[in-house]
């Protein structure tokens, strides 16, 4: 069987258990970086028709076990670009002395 990769990709399907006009009329998931985060969505009329009103909540691991969420291993990285762990690291610019110390007054914080 192939495998896709549902990196950035989402879904929608209608809520068959919508109970009040708060809750959302289609709900889903959508994978944002390798995290899959849920997904809802409300059908609002606006000035110019019809619209789709979208929300993205916090990861679905984040949800139903706080705990295990903080300790799951960070997504594959994928690109070219370093990470941060891999880049070198730059000192802060170096600033050129005035030959004027103006932390020599009597005034402490």
């Amino acid at each position: 069987m192939t495998q896709y990769d549902n990196t950035n990709r989402g879904v929608l399907f209608d809520n068959d258990r919508k109970e009040s006009d708060s809750h959302p009329d289609m709900t889903g998931s959508i994978n944002i970086n390798g995290v899959d985060h849920w997904f809802s969505g409300w059908w609002k009329n606006g000035s110019k028709g019809e619209f789709l009103s979208l929300s993205i909540g916090k990861p679905k691991d984040a949800r139903q076990d706080p705990q295990q969420a903080r300790q799951a291993p960070a997504p594959e990285r994928r690109g070219n670009r370093p990470s941060t762990q891999q880049r070198p690291q730059q000192s802060a610019p170096v600033r050129q002395s005035s030959g004027f110390d103006d932390m020599d007054d009597d005034i402490h914080f």
